[in-house]
């Protein structure tokens, strides 16, 4: 299959999504952010002097959904229906995880926002603690489930890492 962003010249385009079917169209996507366990222990007490550590990355997410055509230049911009930010942590593996899951309906995808989405929250985490710990490690960000659309519905094989 081509790849869809060039025209036959080889130069960057936007695709013309106008011929295609407007339908509702979810994307899930999930990353990690590992930590220090006494940074980990900052944000569960909510002892960071900066505040609410979860509540402002969640909002950045919703945030970062929204803004997604601003920061990928081939990206169409979307109005959401839905942008959901869940974030855990998870001390067993001194980390936090966040799971982004946006809808829309419109005539494209929403895969981009997800994993918008989940970057700019697990940034914001990190942004909000680096004075404490700059050893921090985004990982994993990956798109986990798609449906909509021509290509209907797509969920990532468990065995994939």
């Amino acid at each position: 299959m081509p790849l869809t962003h060039f025209t036959p010249a080889g130069e960057a385009h936007m695709v013309d999504v106008g011929g295609k079917a407007v339908s509702r169209r979810c994307a899930v996507a999930e990353g990690w952010i590992r930590m220090e366990a006494a940074t980990l222990a900052l944000i569960e007490s909510g002892g960071h002097a900066k505040g609410d550590v979860l509540g402002i990355a969640r909002v950045a997410g919703i945030m970062g959904a929204k803004r997604t055509a601003d920061l990928v230049p081939l990206c169409h911009p979307l109005s959401l229906t839905r942008a959901e930010i869940d974030l855990a942590i998870r001390a067993e593996d001194g980390s936090v995880y966040c799971r982004a899951t946006v809808e829309t309906t419109g005539q494209t995808g929403v895969e981009m926002e997800a994993l918008c989405a989940v970057q700019v929250s697990l940034l914001t985490i990190y942004d909000m603690c680096k004075a404490v710990d700059r050893g921090m490690t985004i990982s994993n960000v990956r798109l986990l489930e798609k449906a909509g659309g021509a290509s209907g519905h797509w969920i990532r094989d468990p065995s994939l890492t």
